[in-house]
């Protein structure tokens, strides 16, 4: 085998990095079939094929792993060698071997030469470990690895004296232990942070050129608008500075160091922060192992968890609340112990209700809390961050109590969690709802469209109102999984009204930050662009052409600002964004945990004093120290392995889809919501309709999240189950949970999600796939078995699920007796006096729509205003709130679910309303 068939079509395997790793395992176990085969068949004489393939497989890992360190390239000339020289019974035990290095991690603790034909246990030891590992004689400390980045230029030979080098840095007392994998160019430098998750750190060295030896598609995103002949022409240490941006673009949690072999002290003193440090090429290796090591240590640490546990160590005489602390109501119960059964005595040791020892308070933190919420800024780009212990529902309410008084206009999306309904109905603050685009076909909504928002903005702004909206408040990404472009939203509504503060509800959107293709679409990520592109001079030539054009037009006519994207005053606007994390949904936290973040340049001085307040009234005074430390842990996961874990996590989910997609027998009664089901194609400027291609894999899916209005995160994947005749709570609970134990949270009538998260493994997919796959088949015997009736009765079930779907309805409006200002044509109302208004029952009545009692009122004429939330689940949002006029539309919707739940509807009675001498007592403001 020559060197030129080894690199044929050398972009095989790098065209669609999403499933990379899918690919690396997959053919690596291709790969020993092959070999097996090939042994197999030698006396028959029929192994060109089979040699054929173990070369285009081997091709394939080898560009693979030329962006890791194990297997090395030393290795791979090892394989070759051993290919070439045909000796296949030997290739076929390096590779085995190999390959269970790989799957058993064992390279991460040991070196494996592959080169030593004795060393035949690798399986085996490894098998042990995971057997001791459960045992307390186990050490699960273990120095956790990691790979090192080495740019340079270097020849196979330089590159085994560096690595060999730094390879000699290790002691046993080291924290970590790390190997180096070298790349030789610009290009090759960001595949390899792509590819491999394994890197930590990057050291970028010397000169090195632009271009890779590979075409390497997977970054062509990556690298649009660069210039090629400009990157080309750059100086060494220009090239160098440049890489370090687009790699701290693409994976900000990795530490950088650059060597130069200029002045460093000019280099030094030029704005690069994403440097964490820079060498002189005389540097010694020494300090740069253990620069490295502390800066990977930064990032280790987890301040709280490590002073609870700290805590838990100590002998400790309890004299406080609590009997269960220490676990001494436990310890001494002669009933209570199978707790501690259960739960180890742990969790008891670090229960305590102190914030003195080492510990510390939630409410006004000072130490190991306070440096953790620093923690968690620094890994979600926000400049402030709090932990909540009571879940994103309370997250939601501080942050609204906080930003807005009574009287204030909120502009918000009505089918948005329940938990900004009553923040606003405590603070005593206006809603402007603002509708989302239905789905009826699927009895769902999207999102707000960003005309819908601009146009209500500038409702205000000719009623002369336009100081009193105080804040935008919108869910992203949505429960079923609809995203937004959040700064062309917050950029086009800062055009209009430069100081709009945003609330961007991200409860299911946190492990977004440690993605490269996700994290543009956050709100800490938009924010901060955003601040920094206002800063500079070129945006404000932007600008200055930008508004040149816009005063040549008619500032009056409505179109001129919904047709026109919009720029603001460099001037004049500030960014004001808080984002609220469920991080016990998305990423590692014990169920509550979950995070406030904010990037508010007017913090320190309108906002401080009142955030505390907020958060003071709904933080308990006893917070749970267990939940506090999974938030410390789970920050600490995500800078280390998030980037790993989500795209894992995508990786299952496309796998998921592709099933989906290509079975027979599933498409026929299982259709999963493409990107083109879910978002309008006027939402969509790239004009992708799906991500995969049968024939060209999984595509395109940067290019529709760099430019679509609304993108769909591909990890939630929603079928529609019309087709099965089945509604999606029966088949929730009857098919998924009480036949295979499958738990989902949501559905809709006709649709089912099935959420992936960093939790999810391929083995958890192919359970999932195998039974949809069984249940397709009972219900094609279902039909097959069925006489006549029985047909009829399932044609009518499929056509009630696929054809006989009401319109979602949209907001209505709020009765006049709500709504402030009634007379200048803005929508919002006061839901806080309409909610406390209801608890005088003198003032309400109960009104059923399954008798036709409530259609009959309002055929009448007469306007039936609501007296309470009315929430389905599912969907889980209001469908009417107090104040709210009950429109036909609403009533059908309403008659047409099937769900059992519906919070503010007793069927008994009916919808709680206001009766009309409760309206006429009620003047508006």
């Amino acid at each position: 085998m020559t060197k030129t068939t080894r690199t044929e079509a050398p972009h095989t395997a790098l065209g669609f990095y999403h499933k990379i790793s899918h690919l690396r395992s997959d053919t690596w176990n291709a790969l020993t079939h092959d070999l097996a085969d090939v042994l197999r068949s030698e006396k028959s004489g029929r192994t060109r094929r089979l040699v054929k393939a173990i070369g285009i497989k081997l091709t394939r890992l080898e560009i693979i792993e030329d962006y890791h360190a194990f297997p090395s390239s030393e290795d791979f000339r090892h394989l070759w060698s051993l290919f070439n020289q045909r000796q296949y019974a030997q290739l076929d035990k390096v590779v085995n071997r190999l390959v269970r290095a790989l799957v058993s991690e064992s390279y991460r603790r040991r070196p494996i030469d592959l080169s030593d034909t004795d060393a035949e246990d690798i399986e085996n030891h490894d098998a042990l470990a995971r057997f001791r590992r459960g045992h307390p004689g186990f050490n699960s400390s273990a120095q956790p690895y990691f790979e090192v980045l080495l740019v340079d230029n270097l020849s196979f030979q330089e590159d085994e004296v560096v690595r060999d080098a730094f390879y000699r840095m290790r002691r046993e007392e080291d924290r970590f232990v790390y190997d180096v994998v070298t790349v030789r160019s610009f290009e090759d430098a960001l595949i390899a942070v792509l590819v491999n998750p394994n890197i930590q750190a990057c050291l970028i060295r010397y000169e090195f050129p632009y271009k890779s030896k590979y075409n390497l598609s997977a970054i062509r995103r990556t690298l649009e608008g660069l210039s090629e002949t400009d990157l080309e022409n750059q100086s060494a240490s220009e090239r160098s500075i440049q890489l370090g941006a687009m790699i701290h673009q693409l994976r900000p949690e990795i530490d950088q160091f650059l060597v130069t072999n200029g002045e460093v002290e000019t280099t030094a003193s030029r704005d690069i922060d994403h440097f964490t440090r820079i060498f002189y090429r005389e540097t010694d290796y020494i300090e740069q192992h253990h620069t490295i090591l502390r800066a990977i240590d930064n990032r280790y640490r987890t301040p709280f968890f490590d002073a609870l546990r700290e805590y838990s160590r100590k002998p400790t005489g309890v004299f406080h609340a609590m009997p269960i602390s220490r676990g001494k109501s436990i310890t001494r119960s002669h009933w209570a112990g199978q707790m501690i059964d259960f739960y180890g005595i742990n969790i008891f040791l670090a229960e305590t209700s102190a914030t003195s020892g080492g510990l510390d308070s939630l409410l006004q933190p000072y130490g190991p809390i306070k440096k953790a919420q620093e923690y968690a800024a620094r890994a979600f780009g926000s400049r402030e961050s709090f932990f909540v212990t009571n879940g994103t529902s309370t997250a939601n309410k501080i942050v609204v109590q906080a930003l807005v008084k009574p009287g204030d206009v909120v502009l918000v999306d009505r089918d948005c969690h329940k938990s900004h309904h009553y923040g606003l109905v405590l603070t005593g603050a206006y809603a402007s709802y603002l509708d989302s685009y239905p789905l009826n076909d699927y009895s769902m909504y999207g999102a707000v469209p960003l005309k819908t928002i601009k146009r209500t903005l500038l409702e205000y702004k000719r009623a002369g109102r336009l100081d009193e909206v105080k804040m935008l408040l919108l869910t992203n990404c949505t429960f079923d999984g609809v995203v937004y472009d959040t700064r062309r939203v917050m950029e086009e509504c800062l055009a209009i009204k430069p100081d709009l503060m945003f609330l961007w509800d991200e409860a299911w959107f946190a492990f977004a930050t440690f993605n490269p293709t996700y994290r543009p679409r956050t709100a800490m990520n938009a924010a901060g662009t955003l601040r920094d592109r206002y800063r500079s001079p070129a945006y404000r030539r932007e600008y200055a052409a930008w508004k040149a054009r816009f005063d040549a037009l008619d500032p009056d006519d409505e179109a001129t600002w919904l047709e026109q994207r919009l720029l603001p005053d460099p001037d004049h606007v500030r960014i004001r964004v808080y984002a609220t994390h469920s991080t016990h949904k998305t990423l590692t936290s014990l169920r509550q945990g979950s995070m406030i973040h904010i990037y508010d340049q007017d913090f320190r001085q309108k906002v401080e004093a009142t955030f505390h307040e907020a958060y003071m009234t709904h933080t308990s005074t006893s917070p749970n120290y267990q939940i506090l430390a999974s938030l410390d842990v789970g920050r600490m996961q995500a800078e280390m392995e998030g980037f790993e874990l989500v795209n894992s996590q995508i990786e299952t989910a496309l796998s998921l889809r592709e099933q989906l997609y290509n079975h027979p027998l599933l498409k026929k009664y299982f259709q999963v919501l493409k990107n083109g089901d879910m978002i309008p194609a006027e939402y969509r400027q790239s004009g992708v309709e799906t991500f995969y291609d049968r024939h060209r894999g999984w595509h395109q899916m940067e290019e529709a999240w760099a430019q679509d209005e609304f993108v769909v995160d591909p990890t939630r994947v929603t079928i529609a189950i019309g087709n099965t005749g089945v509604d999606g709570d029966q088949f929730r609970t009857d098919y998924l949970m009480n036949q295979f134990g499958i738990q989902i949270n949501k559905t809709s009538r006709n649709t089912v999600l099935f959420m992936t998260n960093i939790g999810t493994s391929r083995s958890s997919i192919a359970y999932l796939i195998d039974v949809l796959i069984r249940l397709a088949k009972d219900f094609e015997r279902r039909w097959e078995d069925s006489g006549r009736s029985e047909r009829k009765v399932i044609e009518h079930r499929i056509h009630s699920l696929t054809r006989e779907l009401p319109p979602l309805p949209d907001f209505s409006h709020f009765h006049d007796a709500f709504r402030p200002s009634a007379g200048d044509g803005t929508p919002e109302g006061d839901i806080r006096r309409a909610y406390f208004l209801s608890y005088d029952d003198s003032n309400t009545d109960y009104l059923r729509f399954d008798n036709g009692a409530l259609q009959r009122e309002l055929e009448e004429g007469r306007e039936v205003v609501s007296a309470s939330f009315v929430i389905p689940y599912p969907p889980g949002f209001p469908v009417l709130v107090p104040g709210q006029v009950i429109s036909r539309e609403i009533i059908d919707f309403l008659q047409a679910l099937d769900v059992k739940e519906v919070h503010g509807y007793r069927p008994e009675l009916g919808l709680l309303i206001f009766n009309e001498q409760a309206l006429a007592r009620t003047p508006n403001h």
